[in-house]
């Protein structure tokens, strides 16, 4: 084995706190490149936040370095995220294969502290909602704080998850308990994090486009239940928009 740098081009494992990687890894690549290809396919998982470890533990096989127990910790949150889309968790991470932890020097970044914000696998991921009644889209918007943006594509970035960003105006037609300045750096984060979710919504709009957003805020984070294009022609939305601006 050899130890090389930590390719640029690896998202998956980008700034995480050492730079150089063991070729063979621990899933038997063979060169860098082909560690880099095989890691991204991980990225929309890594997105979805499934376990706070998630990120430290594939790349401790992908450039390498594992923990037993941390491999137990990642496998048990985030394999039903992967059950909801008929995947199962791969039999080359097989947790009895790597070594007990007293023989590595990478620890859990929740140590011995129970994690319990483990997602529960509703499979539910932004799909773009179809208007209903004006009535019926207007108790959407009761239910949550709901905000209407615009996303612009970025350039391929090998280092960041998100594929969009965010236009300079933002529509705050309900903003809930947040401040103006609060409302940006929750959709931000919402972006960078949740990939999965903004990739679904943009499936039909690959360049963009504008959105009309619900959901609710959860501590830090920007918890989004329903999302419509925008459309004028859609004359249902545009009719509970401007219901609600006019209540």
């Amino acid at each position: 084995s050899r130890c090389v740098p930590i390719p640029s081009s690896m998202a998956l494992c980008h700034n995480i706190g050492y730079d150089t990687m063991r070729i063979p890894n621990l899933l038997g690549h063979d060169s860098p490149a082909e560690a880099v290809q095989q890691s991204a396919s991980w990225l929309p998982l890594l997105a979805r936040e499934c376990h706070p470890d998630a990120r430290i533990f594939l790349c401790s096989l992908f450039s390498p370095i594992c923990l037993d127990s941390l491999c137990e910790s990642v496998r048990d949150s985030c394999a039903p995220i992967m059950s909801c889309y008929g995947y199962p968790w791969p039999e080359i991470l097989r947790c009895d294969q790597y070594p007990a932890d007293h023989l590595v020097c990478i620890s859990s970044i929740t140590n011995t502290t129970a994690y319990t914000g483990a997602p529960q696998a509703s499979c539910r991921d932004c799909e773009l909602e179809e208007t209903s009644s004006p009535k019926e889209t207007l108790e959407t918007f009761c239910r949550n704080d709901f905000v209407k943006l615009r996303l612009t594509r970025l350039r391929y970035s090998p280092v960041s998850l998100s594929q969009f960003s965010l236009a300079a105006k933002l529509d705050v037609l309900k903003r809930g308990s947040l401040l103006g300045e609060q409302i940006r750096s929750r959709i931000e984060l919402w972006l960078e994090r949740d990939a999965t979710c903004v990739r679904n919504m943009t499936r039909q709009h690959p360049r963009g486009g504008t959105f009309l957003v619900t959901g609710t805020v959860q501590g830090e984070r920007l918890v989004v239940n329903k999302a419509y294009a925008w459309q004028r022609q859609d004359r249902s939305l545009t009719a509970a928009v401007r219901k609600w601006k006019s209540h």
